[in-house]
């Protein structure tokens, strides 16, 4: 992997500000939050999100600003935060199906990580939600495991004490619904230094829609991932490694996902330890009808899985800025790209170098009052953290913009549906022609 020297450029990716960086720009630390632009190929230009959509777009810089005081552990006076037994939620999904949910640990023997010392085979931790008919009896999964929610947690500046993580919809090991037949699979990135817990809302959803969905923390990368053995492993990627390369590990790691995913169809168990599969698991994988979707940096790692591995037959991009050589690149599958209010193609260059070279079918859609980090949990999260928090209306607005959470969850989660809907299971989805009564929020950019 190269790396650049910090005094040319600081590192500039589609980020996904999930732990103490996007809660300090929430906070409204003492000074703004640092913003930037990339350009495909390397090159930067220097701009902001501007709501008009004219000037050059960029997602938060990663690099957390300094730490609002209220939460640094230096200035915080003993019980001024006192405990509020604060539970978070995510909203429930809307499909017809309850949801069974496994994690798997695997390790690639044939990759060296990229981001430790030695040579150590990649080793991942990915979840499968999917849909099931007795979910009875089976515990729903936390939002993330305790020792690395304690982690999240504490780089927010909170504790358990303070906030209980959520609760999934995923019933742990819950037998997968054999009636449904074979599952189309789906699998979701995350933003950079961010988990895969990003997703649940989105991804509980498709698996109540009978979608196999299958998340991906890219480990050292992520800023926290437990593994078995309460083994946490944390944020280790130097602050100068260039994007593309960042997205190329994480195509690797998504090619190798989709083959232990192909292991599994074949009877297999790929779990590292062997753990226990749901019942039916195995004989559920439809490994010819793939896709993939991913958030901020996540989303720009689904174009280069996709001209990596050509088994995903459609892609969808949530507010991702891509980089590197792979949006040059003609790519004749179907992909979605879906912004927020702020960013298109007008200020994004690299997405409009992705569109030109999108020679299958191609969707632009725009949710107006939307933000960069409304396609995330934080959405949820954070706001319902505000009054533990004092954040106020207007600091909420500034970062996760004007649009009622639970409303860009419906559209979202409807589009994203109606995408993989049409394209991996080939139902014509009249949603996608054009504009709609029903979601006057979302604009087709043409």
């Amino acid at each position: 992997m190269k790396f650049r020297h910090p005094r040319r450029r600081r590192r500039v990716i589609a980020g996904a500000v999930g732990t103490a960086s996007a809660l300090a720009v929430v906070l409204g630390a003492g000074t703004p939050p640092a913003m930037a632009a990339g350009a495909t190929h390397g090159k930067d230009v220097a701009g902001a999100a501007a709501p008009d959509g004219k000037a050059p777009w960029a997602p938060e810089n990663d690099e957390p600003p300094t730490r609002h005081k209220a939460l640094a552990p230096s200035a915080t006076p003993r019980g001024s935060i006192r405990a509020s037994g604060l539970k978070l939620s995510v909203p429930a999904p809307s499909g017809s199906h309850s949801v069974g949910m496994v994690g798997l640990h695997l390790v690639d023997k044939s990759r060296t990580d990229p981001y430790v010392p030695g040579k150590k085979p990649r080793e991942l931790m990915i979840s499968l939600f999917y849909p099931t008919s007795a979910p009875s009896g089976h515990y729903q999964a936390p939002w993330m495991s305790s020792l690395s929610g304690a982690h999240f947690l504490a780089s927010r500046g909170l504790s358990p004490q303070q906030v209980t993580l959520p609760t999934t919809a995923g019933h742990v090991l819950a037998p997968v619904d054999t009636k449904l037949g074979k599952l189309p699979v789906l699998l979701y990135s995350t933003g950079l230094h961010s988990d895969r817990a990003q997703g649940t809302a989105l991804v509980q959803d498709l698996a109540s829609r009978g979608y196999l969905v299958v998340t991906v923390d890219h480990t050292h990368d992520a800023n926290e991932v437990q593994f078995p053995g309460n083994r946490v492993e944390v944020n280790t990627m130097p602050s100068t490694a260039h994007s593309s390369d960042t997205l190329n590990v994480r195509a690797a790691d998504i090619k190798y996902v989709i083959d232990q995913l192909g292991v599994l169809s074949k009877g297999g168990n790929p779990d590292a330890g062997h753990a226990t599969l749901p019942t039916g698991l195995t004989k559920a994988v439809d490994m010819s009808h793939i896709g993939m979707f991913g958030w901020s940096l996540g989303g720009a790692a689904v174009d280069t899985a996709m001209q990596l591995d050509h088994r995903i037959a459609a892609g969808a991009n949530l507010d991702g800025q891509f980089f590197g050589s792979a949006p040059s690149k003609n790519l004749d599958r179907p992909f979605l790209l879906f912004s927020s209010g702020t960013h298109n193609r007008s200020n994004d260059s690299s997405w409009r170098t992705l569109w030109s070279h999108l020679k299958g079918y191609r969707l632009d859609i725009q949710l107006h009052g939307a933000a960069h980090l409304s396609f995330s949990d934080n959405e949820w999260m954070v706001r319902q953290e505000a009054p533990l928090l004092g954040l106020s209306q207007s600091q909420l607005q500034q970062q996760y913009g004007t649009i009622d959470p639970k409303r860009a969850f419906t559209v979202q989660s409807t589009y994203l549906a109606a995408f993989f809907d049409q394209e991996l299971r080939h139902k014509s989805q009249s949603l996608l022609n054009g504009p709609s009564k029903t979601y006057p929020e979302i604009s087709f950019v043409r």
